[in-house]
Formats: C-alpha cells, structure tokens, sequence
C-alpha cells in the first residue's frame, strides 16, 4: 500500500487470530525494519528478543497489560484473541544514554509499520511487570525491557476519526468491539511562522 495509507490505517490492535501464525519471512522483514531507523550516534544499543512459540507467547501473555483506558474484561484479548508474536526491546542498563527512548520510538515504529504492509498488527506496551518477564525469559541482569511489542493477524478493526473536541480523544469502542481513535486536525497542532 502507499505510504500515508499505511500510516493511517496502522493502528494499535489487541485481539488477533491467535490459531494464524506469522511467517518466518514476514517476521524477518519486521526485525530487518528496524535495522534501517535511525539510532542516536549510529550506537544502536536496542536489542531484540523475539518470542514466537506459542508456548512461551503464553507464558509471556499474562504479563503484559491491555487497553489501560478500558475495563480488563473489554480492552484485554480472550482466548483465542491473543497475539502470536512478542517482540521485546531490550538495551544493556550500563550503556544506557539519554536518547534510548528515542532510538526505541523509531526501531518500534519501523516495525509495527513493516508488519502492517503484511497485514500484521500490533500493540505497543510499556506496561508490563517487568520483574515476571524478566523470570520467565530468564533475561541476563544487565539487560533492561524497554518495550514490548505483541504481533498478530487482527480480529477487529480499528479506524482513525475526526476529533470533534480536545477534550474527548480517548479511543472507544463500537457493539463490534472495533476501536476507534479520534485525532486532532494538523491545523489544531500545527503552527507555521
């Protein structure tokens, strides 16, 4: 798809076809985007772990947090909706810098978007427990979870709308569960001199 369909129409999704996996080629073009972003110094100190087992996908799932804006029991997926594919940016805590999050920002969105043009969606989270994660990847002590990034073939669609007020842009819901995210006009977070 072209370039600003692809962004549009790559949103954040949190039910997927938990029994569609995601082939091998796909996830290698998903890690090889986010070799091409930009990283602050060319240091590129992000790591990645993938976890595409669905034993471990499992063992990870109950560890990450959902829909922080919606009750647990609407925003998180059910079986059958859960994601098959757990990417985690990582970094060494000893060389961490003040650009991390930035270098993170970029890896993560060049692949969520290489994931898209295959039809794969995703959900960013930073809201997960750590310290069980740590555990049950039996991460090395000096490496740090920056992110997690859950993969699979979206159940349910999710569609940008108009803002009608600055006050009001919390996503929601429709009877189909399929979300919706208000965003503001250029011109209401724009400026030009």
């Amino acid at each position: 798809m072209d370039l600003m369909t692809l962004l549009e129409t790559c949103r954040t999704y949190r039910r997927f076809d938990q029994y569609k996996k995601i082939p091998s080629e796909v996830i290698d073009e998903i890690l090889a985007a986010q070799r091409f972003a930009s990283s602050a110094c060319t240091q590129q100190r992000l790591r990645y772990l993938v976890v595409k087992t669905p034993e471990l996908v499992e063992k990870v799932f109950p560890f990450t947090k959902w829909a922080a804006s919606l009750p647990p029991e609407i925003g998180t997926p059910k079986e059958g909706e859960h994601p098959t594919l757990f990417i985690l940016v990582l970094y060494d805590r000893r060389k961490k810098n003040k650009w991390i999050d930035t270098d993170a920002g970029l890896a993560i969105s060049n692949m969520t978007l290489a994931a898209w043009n295959h039809g794969v969606g995703s959900c960013i989270m930073d809201n997960v427990d750590r310290t069980k994660l740590r555990q049950v990847l039996e991460l090395n002590e000096t490496l740090e979870i920056h992110s997690v990034i859950a993969f699979g073939y979206p159940s349910h669609h999710s569609t940008v709308v108009a803002a009608e007020d600055e006050k009001k842009l919390g996503y929601y819901l429709d009877v189909n569960r399929d979300y919706y995210v208000p965003k503001l006009p250029v011109d209401a977070t724009t400026t030009f001199l």
